[in-house]
């Protein structure tokens, strides 16, 4: 419609030229400076065309033709896409054009190359609400730079390839260690000491710090840093510890301060220990800061007026115990590890809890480059260890058995399963393979099992997950870089590839932390037999929207205004019928689909629209789906570490049942 309006505008402007031209050519003048006038009339004419019609300028381009060809073409939206408005600056209009170029150059993909980013040309639509969720424009500029340095590197291993006739050594290393570390007692500089950390960190990994405070005040921090990224002074530091044994300028006794940096926002708001505040609050059920940590306090004994040094009374045995303690101390060797946990980084110091950190928004540990160590601090060694590695596919005596089954365009599926995931979790992804994706259905065709994972800001981690995605193929890559605050949009991809690149007669979400009795799933799904407008999980008729700004799930009333959220699935597994996912992807393709960044509480949202519009809903709930750990009986387990996926599938295998391995 809007194509037809430039398209008659443009013609009404071409009968008006040739009109004039028609006049001057019977009219003896001086052409030059007809010509000229009739040069700036055009001008002013497209460009008001321009203004009024902006759309007509900016296009979102596809990624897939639907011919044979093995290589990746380009295609023209058939929705012209507005520019995005830059969330942290109203004024500034960016071109999404622009934006993505970097991610539409053709390539020269094979089937199992193409297979990986299949979702791509259905989320054309997506910018003009995506633009409104936290992070969503320097996640796709993040992507154009990971997605071209990719690119660089699969070509250049395809070059080398082609001209060795084998693969290269670099491909066969493995580029991401379990564990790095630096043995050396170091006196640090100005510079301090960096330790790299190839591919981030993930859930269980930690850093060790082994040194002793010296100098004149003692004071030294420790910090976990992101990526540098292009334009910008210094790279996000994900968490600033800071020590000073002789205070700062709010006290006089040794804290502990800890906190983020980022460019855009400079340092954010401290977390102090001691705490100021009686009510620090819990990070992974521990304290912020361990109320024993303070100014080393001794108790004092009470002594009787009959005291005897001959005996000693029981009092005397705590005469050494102190009341409150500072766990670091000039020139006192300490150890001190920073643990990764579910909500945020854990501190101990000589085996003891000092402290908890909560994980702030889009600063999350997959994106840790390096430990950067400075200040008084005698360095006598730094241990990363619980890193992320991947599979030796060399040596995978299983490989066969892990691989997906390809699937055809439009294949009917009974169920098709979606995981969200994120680059780094390799062993999570390889721990589902071996375990519930080895049921019978999902290795018999009937149903299919797919990991969404967003791109890296590592280069290392971006070539692992690219050889992993076209080894098994169960991978889709999406085109953005992955922040918590964007996985409305795998919710959207999952819905895209359920009913578009295949026909599933139901479509479920789930977490790589997941582990779901599929054969359980298509049971219930069976006995229900509802085949239209199915909402199946662990419902929730009655939350309310986090309204504590320092929550991880704090909505303002700006993006939720109501004091009720619809009923929803929680998110580790839920399950919708076709025709929801369908609808979700029409009203996705018309930019009338509200971006949430709850994800699951978003589709509630949808589907809570798509009630108001007469579709019949019926909430099944199942609590035998379990969102915080393992209960017997469970149909879906959450939060199991790889140890537990093996566990519970091994019980299952021998006929012991749903038995869990670690509840929690």
């Amino acid at each position: 419609m809007l194509g037809s309006e430039v398209i008659s505008t443009f013609s009404h402007f071409n009968k008006k030229l040739h009109s004039l031209v028609c006049w001057f050519s019977g009219k003896k003048r001086k052409w030059p400076f007809y010509i000229l006038m009739i040069c700036v009339l055009m001008l002013l004419v497209m460009k008001y065309n321009m203004v009024e019609s902006p759309i007509s300028s900016q296009y979102f381009m596809g990624f897939f033709t639907n011919g044979t060809s093995d290589h990746l073409h380009l295609e023209h939206l058939d929705l012209l896409v507005p520019a995005v408005q830059n969330p942290d600056d109203s004024s500034e209009v960016i071109s999404y054009e622009n934006l993505v170029s970097g991610l539409l150059i053709p390539r020269n993909f094979s089937q199992e190359e193409k297979r990986s980013v299949q979702t791509w040309k259905y989320l054309k639509p997506l910018v003009a609400k995506a633009a409104a969720l936290p992070h969503f424009v320097e996640a796709i500029q993040e992507a154009k730079v990971a997605w071209e340095t990719l690119m660089a590197s699969v070509e250049e291993e395809r070059l080398f390839h082609i001209g060795n006739g084998s693969i290269s050594r670099k491909a066969k290393d493995k580029q991401c260690p379990y564990s790095v570390s630096k043995m050396n007692d170091t006196e640090l500089g100005k510079s301090g000491f960096k330790l790299q950390i190839p591919c981030g960190l993930v859930q269980g990994s930690s850093v060790t710090v082994i040194g002793t405070p010296v100098g004149l005040l003692g004071n030294f921090q420790i910090d976990l840093r992101g990526t540098e990224l292009p334009g910008e002074p210094d790279p996000p530091i994900i968490l600033h510890y800071n020590v000073r044994l002789h205070g700062d300028k709010v006290t006089e006794d040794p804290v502990i301060v800890q906190n983020t940096w980022t460019a855009p926002n400079d340092w954010g708001p401290e977390e102090r220990c001691p705490s100021p505040s009686e009510n620090a609050g819990k990070v992974d059920e521990l304290d912020q800061c361990n109320p024993m940590v303070g100014k080393e306090n001794k108790r004092k004994p009470a002594l009787s007026k009959h005291f005897n040094s001959s005996k000693r009374t029981p009092e005397l045995k705590n005469i050494d115990s102190p009341k409150t303690y500072f766990p670091f101390k000039q020139g006192y060797p300490s150890v001190a590890t920073l643990r990764v946990g579910l909500e945020g980084i854990q501190m101990t110091v000589d085996g003891k809890h000092i402290t908890s950190f909560a994980y702030r928004d889009s600063l999350e540990p997959w994106l840790v480059n390096d430990v950067r160590i400075s200040g008084d601090l005698k360095l006598h060694s730094v241990l990363a260890s619980g890193l992320p590695s991947s599979e030796d596919v060399d040596h995978a005596v299983d490989l066969e058995t892990l691989k997906a089954i390809p699937l055809g365009t439009k294949q009917q599926l009974d169920l098709f399963i979606g995981i969200f995931s994120t680059a780094n979790n390799f062993k999570r992804r390889m721990a589902v393979r071996r375990t519930w994706m080895q049921y019978d259905s999902v290795r018999n065709g009937k149903v299919a099992v797919r990991f969404f994972v967003g791109l890296h800001k590592n280069t290392m981690v971006n070539e692992e997950l690219w050889n992993e995605a076209r080894t098994y193929g169960d991978t889709q890559l999406m085109p953005f870089v992955d922040y918590y605050s964007l996985i409305t949009l795998k919710s959207v991809a999952i819905c895209v590839y359920g009913t578009k690149a295949v026909n599933a007669k139901y479509i479920m979400k789930t977490d790589d932390d997941a582990f779901v009795r599929v054969d359980e799933i298509l049971a219930s799904l069976n006995e229900k037999n509802i085949k239209q407008g199915l909402l199946y999980g662990l419902i929730n008729y009655d939350s309310e929207p986090h309204r504590d700004p320092e929550s991880k799930w704090y909505i303002s009333p700006e993006e939720w205004p109501e004091d009720k959220y619809p009923p929803w699935a929680h998110g580790p597994g839920y399950v919708i019928s076709h025709d929801i996912a369908d609808l979700v992807v029409r009203k996705h393709k018309k930019r009338r689909l509200k971006m949430f960044k709850l994800e699951d509480v978003a589709m509630g949202m949808w589907i809570a629209d798509l009630k108001k519009g007469g579709l019949a809903i019926q909430y099944v709930n199942d609590d035998r789906v379990y969102n915080t750990g393992c209960t017997d009986g469970y149909v879906v387990a959450h939060y199991q570490e790889p140890r537990e996926m093996l566990c519970l599938w091994q019980r299952l295998s021998e006929g012991r049942g749903a038995i869990c391995c670690n509840r929690r």
